[in-house]
């Protein structure tokens, strides 16, 4: 990461001298851009300089002036080549792009692109929490197809707040990215109808927009839930418990869906019965586990809603926890790292795959701006390992047995 410390992260310099307000933007959201207090630019999109050959920040960075001055000739001329601006001679060229290696100078290229009045090669993301390996590997798929275009992602993490994701998309939009990805928190996006109508290729991801038509990728929740649901019932569970998170976001509540209607089609008469949901850490999902396992008639198989609710129930069932359980069944929604090691039966997908194909979108909306809004839903696999996979002892007393 380049000039920019968590939740941001980029493979690009973010420091932009046309820029210093939507930096302050991003700072009054809590997030630190890597913008600097930073000189005017000129049309050519480079640092405007002081009396004394210095730039606003001190003298710190090679000018355009220095490479001007090096090289014997203008500031047009040094400018001109620098932005590979034709009616230079090949020697004068030669000699100016000497004098800047020289110098170290590096152009401002987003400033450059923004002072001709177009837009940068940087494509933005607002993920949901950066902390959740989920947005790191579709960030992951994202960047992979957008290298073949020339184009360079900033990433910048809401936490899940609302407003946090509505200045930070604010932000880079009056950068004028390329194009902007945005994993959703609100459940209101009708603020962006004028950016759409101007052609801005907006793509969401894991969570369809509010109040608006854009392209979306999704994962198909309410089936793999449900498929997750239905196989602990066939391991002869009746009490399945769901470990869920925030309710207000849309992908738990697909999810939530998905896991009462198997259960309720499966002949499960209070399918709620065991569902706790507002657990979005590993250490509320451990002791939510913890007091579902106290109950006087606990659940015994429990199907977790991401990957990190699926951590704290582990550690809630692991030997050690005080009254765990090695008889509780466990499916987790999220493939994780080691999940094999550990023989967790999840319910996967392929992460950087959507990533992919969000980034595909956004290249064809570049190219062809007036196309109708697209969904792709991306399929689930169950993947048995194990924990899923451990059948009910005896059945329960006063409950059917399944079949």
């Amino acid at each position: 990461m380049v000039g920019c410390t968590h939740p941001i992260h980029t493979g690009v310099v973010l420091t932009s001298p046309s820029l210093r307000r939507v930096g302050q933007v991003a700072l009054r959201a809590g997030a630190r851009w890597g913008v600097e207090e930073s000189p005017p630019v000129n049309r050519a999109g480079v640092d405007v300089v002081a009396k004394d050959g210095r730039t606003a920040r001190g003298g710190g960075r090679p000018t355009l002036a220095a490479v001007a001055e090096a090289a014997g000739v203008s500031l047009k001329t040094a400018s001109r080549v620098l932005n590979n601006e034709p009616s230079v001679s090949e020697s004068t060229r030669l000699k100016v792009r000497a004098a800047a290696d020289a110098l170290g100078f590096r152009r401002n290229a987003v400033a450059a692109d923004l002072a001709r009045g177009g837009v940068s090669r940087l494509v933005g993301f607002v993920t949901g929490d950066i902390a959740n390996p989920f947005y790191s590997d579709l960030a992951s798929g994202i960047e992979r197809e957008l290298r073949k275009h020339g184009l360079q992602l900033i990433t910048a993490s809401s936490d899940e707040d609302v407003d946090r994701e509505r200045e930070l998309i604010d932000a880079l939009i009056e950068r004028r990215v390329a194009a902007l990805f945005i994993a959703p928190t609100a459940d209101d996006h009708s603020y962006l109808r004028s950016e759409l109508a101007d052609g801005v290729p907006i793509v969401f991801l894991d969570r369809p927009p509010g109040g608006i038509d854009a392209d979306t990728v999704v994962l198909d929740n309410r089936a793999g839930a449900a498929a997750a649901a239905r196989h602990l019932v066939d391991q002869g569970h009746r009490r399945i418990a769901l470990a869920g998170d925030l309710p207000r976001l849309w992908t738990f509540r697909e999810r939530r869906e998905g896991f009462v209607n198997a259960l309720r089609d499966a002949g499960i008469g209070d399918p709620e019965r065991y569902v706790r949901d507002g657990l979005h850490d590993a250490e509320t999902a451990r002791v939510a586990v913890e007091e579902l396992l106290a109950l006087d008639e606990p659940p015994t198989a429990i199907l977790t809603a991401n990957n990190k609710i699926t951590q704290g129930a582990l550690r809630a069932l692991h030997p050690a926890a005080r009254g765990a359980r090695r008889d509780v069944a466990l499916v987790g929604f999220d493939d994780f790292e080691l999940a094999d090691i550990l023989e967790v039966s999840v319910v996967g997908y392929e992460v950087s795959a959507m990533g992919q194909e969000a980034a595909r979108l956004a290249v064809a909306r570049i190219e062809s701006p007036g196309e109708p809004a697209h969904l792709r839903v991306v399929p689930t696999v169950l993947i048995p390992r194990g924990s899923g996979e451990i059948a009910l002892a005896a059945p329960l007393e006063g409950v059917p047995a399944v079949g």
